[in-house]
């Protein structure tokens, strides 16, 4: 799948080389890669992983809370949150959470099935990348960040909420 990343302060985003190769349960870590695992083979290898001296990152099920990943943030390079259907918002909770409980500065990358327009509220709430279909153009994500002007919801980002500005009036 394409993957596309936003830059440091955000922007557009772009394109970007996987720097992760997803390592299914029971197969070889490649050595040229940072590698991406699931939790329970994270949990089961996880000294093996770090000795692995590649970037490691987790895949995390709609259902598997982070809280289990605190301890190990500081050395994960990215946690992938997954999305089985647009309309399972477990994930927009388990990105801030990363972001604002745990202070997680790594990659936060979204996979699975979600819209164009969760796009701008998923870069809110702490997802700095996204696994897109191939069809999905820089120009559809650029537009989809810039739908929503003034948001409704508090996230990660600290932006002020409608109801906010009207509370400062």
């Amino acid at each position: 799948m394409p993957l596309i990343k936003l830059g440091a302060h955000g922007g557009d985003g772009a394109f970007v080389e996987d720097p992760f190769f997803f390592v299914p349960d029971g197969k070889a870590f490649p050595e040229e890669k940072g590698v991406i695992v699931t939790l329970a083979r994270f949990q089961g290898e996880r000294e093996t992983l770090f000795a692995h001296h590649a970037p490691v990152g987790v895949r995390l099920a709609a259902n598997e809370n982070p809280q289990v990943l605190k301890t190990d943030l500081p050395r994960l390079a990215a946690v992938v949150l997954e999305f089985p259907k647009f309309r399972d918002g477990r994930a927009f909770s388990w990105a801030r959470m990363l972001r604002t409980r745990f202070h997680y500065s790594g990659e936060i990358r979204a996979s699975g099935d979600f819209l164009p327009d969760q796009l701008a509220f998923m870069a809110r709430t702490g997802f700095d990348a996204f696994e897109v279909r191939q069809d999905f153009t820089l120009e559809q994500f650029a537009q989809a960040l810039r739908e929503i002007t003034t948001p409704y919801q508090p996230a990660a980002d600290g932006r002020k909420t409608i109801r906010d500005l009207r509370a400062a009036r």
